[in-house]
C-alpha cells in the first residue's frame, strides 16, 4: 500500500498526500489479521504556501480512552486534543488539525453511515483552518480518502494521484 496509496487530488486543484513517516505509522493499524480492532487518530499537518497542497506530517494513534472493537473506533476527544494543542504551540502555529482516519476491516473500504454522520459533525462542530477536512479509511488492501467541505457540508471521495502529477 505505498505509491499513489500517500496522495490525492484535492478539490482545489492541488494534491492531499501523506508524509511517508505518518503513512507508515498508520499502515502498522491496518486489520490484516482477524483479532486486529479497528483504530483510529487525527490528521496533523500543513498547507503549503502559494499552492493548493496539503501534507500530513503527523497522526494521532489510538490511546487510553479510546474504545476498540473489531467494527467499531471511538475516539476520546481529550487526549488527542491535547496532542494537537502540543504541536500547534511547538510548530508556532504551523501543524494544523487536518481531519481523521481510521481502518476497516475490508479490502476497499467505504464509509459507514456513522462515519459520513461523524464527518458532517467535525466539520460543523470543530475549530480549523480553512473550508475542509480530510477523512481516510484505510482498508485491508486500499487505502481511500474524501475531503468535506464546511461551507456546503458535502463530502468528496479524492482520486488518487502519482508522483507525475504532483
Amino acid at each position: 500500500m505505498m505509491g499513489s496509496d500517500t496522495m490525492f487530488h484535492n478539490t482545489h486543484g492541488g494534491v492531499f498526500k501523506f508524509a511517508d513517516a505518518a503513512f507508515y505509522q498508520i499502515q502498522t493499524y491496518v486489520q490484516n489479521d482477524h483479532k486486529k480492532p479497528e483504530a483510529g487518530g487525527l490528521l496533523l499537518g500543513r498547507f503549503i504556501m502559494d499552492t493548493a497542497d496539503v501534507v500530513v506530517d503527523q497522526v494521532t494513534v489510538p490511546m487510553q480512552g479510546d474504545r476498540r472493537s473489531r467494527r467499531r473506533f471511538y475516539r476520546e476527544a481529550k487526549n488527542h486534543q491535547n496532542i494537537i494543542d502540543r504541536h500547534w504551540k511547538e510548530s508556532r502555529h504551523r501543524c494544523n488539525y487536518l481531519g481523521g482516519w481510521h481502518t476497516h476491516a475490508e479490502p476497499d473500504p467505504s464509509p459507514s453511515r456513522i462515519d459520513t454522520t461523524d464527518w458532517i459533525d467535525a466539520l460543523q462542530r470543530n475549530q480549523f483552518d480553512g473550508e475542509t477536512l480530510y477523512f481516510i479509511i484505510v482498508g485491508t488492501h486500499e487505502i481511500r480518502a474524501w475531503e468535506g467541505n464546511r461551507l456546503t457540508l458535502s463530502i468528496t471521495e479524492l482520486k488518487p494521484a502519482t508522483n507525475e502529477e504532483a
